[in-house]
Protein backbone atom coordinates (compact mmCIF):
# COMPACT_ATOMS: atom_id res chain seq x y z
CA UNK A 1 0.00 0.00 0.00
CA UNK A 2 1.25 3.60 -1.00
CA UNK A 3 1.28 4.96 2.38
CA UNK A 4 2.60 8.17 2.44
CA UNK A 5 3.44 11.13 5.65
CA UNK A 6 1.35 14.23 5.11
CA UNK A 7 3.42 16.80 7.28
CA UNK A 8 2.88 20.34 6.79
CA UNK A 9 6.11 20.17 4.11
CA UNK A 10 3.74 18.35 1.82
CA UNK A 11 2.49 19.63 -1.97
CA UNK A 12 -0.63 18.30 -2.71
CA UNK A 13 -2.74 18.97 -5.60
CA UNK A 14 -6.30 17.76 -6.82
CA UNK A 15 -6.56 14.48 -8.07
CA UNK A 16 -7.26 14.04 -12.02
CA UNK A 17 -9.83 11.28 -11.03
CA UNK A 18 -12.34 13.64 -9.55
CA UNK A 19 -15.06 15.93 -10.71
CA UNK A 20 -16.00 19.12 -8.62
CA UNK A 21 -19.17 20.76 -8.54
CA UNK A 22 -20.04 23.91 -6.60
CA UNK A 23 -23.83 23.33 -5.20
CA UNK A 24 -25.31 25.96 -2.88
CA UNK A 25 -21.75 27.28 -1.53
CA UNK A 26 -19.94 23.84 -1.42
CA UNK A 27 -17.64 21.95 -2.94
CA UNK A 28 -18.79 18.47 -4.03
CA UNK A 29 -16.18 15.94 -4.97
CA UNK A 30 -16.82 12.86 -6.79
CA UNK A 31 -14.16 10.63 -7.19
CA UNK A 32 -14.72 8.71 -11.36
CA UNK A 33 -12.63 5.54 -10.47
CA UNK A 34 -15.51 3.98 -8.52
CA UNK A 35 -14.44 0.65 -7.04
CA UNK A 36 -15.68 -1.50 -4.74
CA UNK A 37 -17.88 0.55 -3.00
CA UNK A 38 -15.78 2.01 -0.47
CA UNK A 39 -16.32 4.71 1.45
CA UNK A 40 -13.28 6.14 -0.84
CA UNK A 41 -15.27 6.08 -3.75
CA UNK A 42 -18.35 8.42 -1.86
CA UNK A 43 -19.00 11.77 -3.30
CA UNK A 44 -17.06 14.56 0.01
CA UNK A 45 -18.50 17.67 0.11
CA UNK A 46 -16.34 20.54 1.66
CA UNK A 47 -17.86 23.95 3.37
CA UNK A 48 -16.79 26.76 2.81
CA UNK A 49 -13.56 27.03 5.16
CA UNK A 50 -12.64 23.40 3.16
CA UNK A 51 -13.41 25.19 -0.02
CA UNK A 52 -11.04 28.26 0.30
CA UNK A 53 -8.26 25.15 1.51
CA UNK A 54 -9.18 23.11 -1.58
CA UNK A 55 -8.94 26.56 -4.48
CA UNK A 56 -4.93 26.60 -2.61
CA UNK A 57 -3.83 23.39 -3.31
CA UNK A 58 -2.21 23.75 -6.60
CA UNK A 59 0.41 21.60 -6.66
CA UNK A 60 3.47 24.62 -5.65
CA UNK A 61 2.40 25.31 -2.18
CA UNK A 62 3.24 23.49 0.63
CA UNK A 63 0.64 22.70 3.37
CA UNK A 64 2.08 24.75 5.92
CA UNK A 65 2.05 27.92 3.09
CA UNK A 66 -1.82 27.12 2.61
CA UNK A 67 -2.41 27.24 6.23
CA UNK A 68 -0.54 30.54 6.57
CA UNK A 69 -2.64 32.27 4.12
CA UNK A 70 -5.71 30.56 5.51
CA UNK A 71 -4.78 31.94 9.16
CA UNK A 72 -4.67 35.75 7.84
CA UNK A 73 -7.70 35.05 5.92
CA UNK A 74 -10.11 33.78 8.62
CA UNK A 75 -7.96 35.22 11.30
CA UNK A 76 -7.02 32.09 13.53
CA UNK A 77 -4.43 30.97 15.33
CA UNK A 78 -1.75 29.84 12.60
CA UNK A 79 -1.17 26.47 14.51
CA UNK A 80 -4.60 25.40 14.80
CA UNK A 81 -5.51 26.02 11.12
CA UNK A 82 -2.25 24.44 9.92
CA UNK A 83 -3.54 21.30 12.39
CA UNK A 84 -6.55 21.01 10.63
CA UNK A 85 -5.21 21.98 7.18
CA UNK A 86 -2.85 18.76 7.65
CA UNK A 87 -5.59 16.88 8.78
CA UNK A 88 -7.97 17.53 6.24
CA UNK A 89 -5.33 16.75 3.14
CA UNK A 90 -4.58 13.41 5.04
CA UNK A 91 -8.09 12.47 4.91
CA UNK A 92 -8.85 13.46 0.93
CA UNK A 93 -5.32 11.71 -0.20
CA UNK A 94 -6.62 8.87 1.68
CA UNK A 95 -9.63 8.93 -0.13
CA UNK A 96 -7.52 9.71 -3.61
CA UNK A 97 -9.29 13.17 -3.63
CA UNK A 98 -5.97 14.70 -3.53
CA UNK A 99 -2.15 13.94 -4.72
CA UNK A 100 0.53 14.49 -3.02
CA UNK A 101 3.30 16.22 -5.68
CA UNK A 102 5.95 15.71 -2.86
CA UNK A 103 7.10 15.89 0.94
CA UNK A 104 8.91 19.24 0.96
CA UNK A 105 12.83 19.03 1.24
CA UNK A 106 13.27 19.33 -2.41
Amino acid sequence: MNESICTANTICKPSEDIVVREIEGELVIVPLAAGTGDVEDEPYTLNETGKAMWNRLDGKKSLAEVAAELAVEFEAAPEEIERDVVGLARELLKRKILAEVSSGGA
